[in-house]
């Protein structure tokens, strides 16, 4: 019964349990388009405030780092927001971060410094690998044609933040 009620739930306050424990990345299998866009848009909106608060607190490195994030982020939310009110894909997009991407931000806002640098580097690390795996099983899985070209076209960004994530950690002043 409670796997039924997930089922009908708002697919907006209810996330497939499959994506949410992480048992979809696990076996390699495609999100759901509902799941696919509600992890997006939430992804965006974390990166986007986490690196505002980079570019506030973070060394120069992260700095220069939080600068792209802005940018490439915000024009990935501008296009699957397009997407989405363009009626390409019949979906509602989250406005808020989730409890996980909120508290995560929360602890970004409390800290300075080293403790700053290892959190956000490392978060960052670990955000990069997530939408990784998530664009690249919907880009090959998914069953959103407009959705999944445009996983496709936007994967090669989301690997280059990810090198530029790891190289943080390994530059001086980052924060191994």
């Amino acid at each position: 019964m409670f796997v039924l009620g997930l089922l009908l739930a708002d697919p907006i306050a209810a996330q497939s349990v499959g994506e949410k424990t992480g048992v979809n990345s696990a076996l390699n299998i495609a999100p759901t388009t509902a799941d696919f866009v509600k992890e997006v848009a939430t992804s965006d909106m974390f990166e986007i405030a986490a690196s505002k608060l980079a570019q506030d607190k973070g060394n120069a490195p992260e700095k220069t780092f939080a600068s792209q994030m802005i940018a490439d982020h915000t024009k990935t939310s501008t296009e699957l927001k397009g997407l989405v009110t363009g009626g390409k894909v019949k979906v509602e997009l989250p406005t808020v971060l989730d409890s996980s991407h909120q508290s995560k931000l929360d602890k970004l806002k409390g800290e300075r410094g080293k403790d700053f640098s290892s959190d956000y580097d490392s978060q960052q690390v670990s955000a990069h690998k997530d939408a990784v795996s998530l664009f690249e099983r919907y880009a090959k899985g998914g069953d959103n044609a407009d959705l999944k070209d445009w996983a496709g076209k936007t994967l090669p960004t989301l690997k280059h933040h990810l090198e530029m994530a790891e190289s943080l950690k390994k530059k001086p002043g980052g924060s191994t």
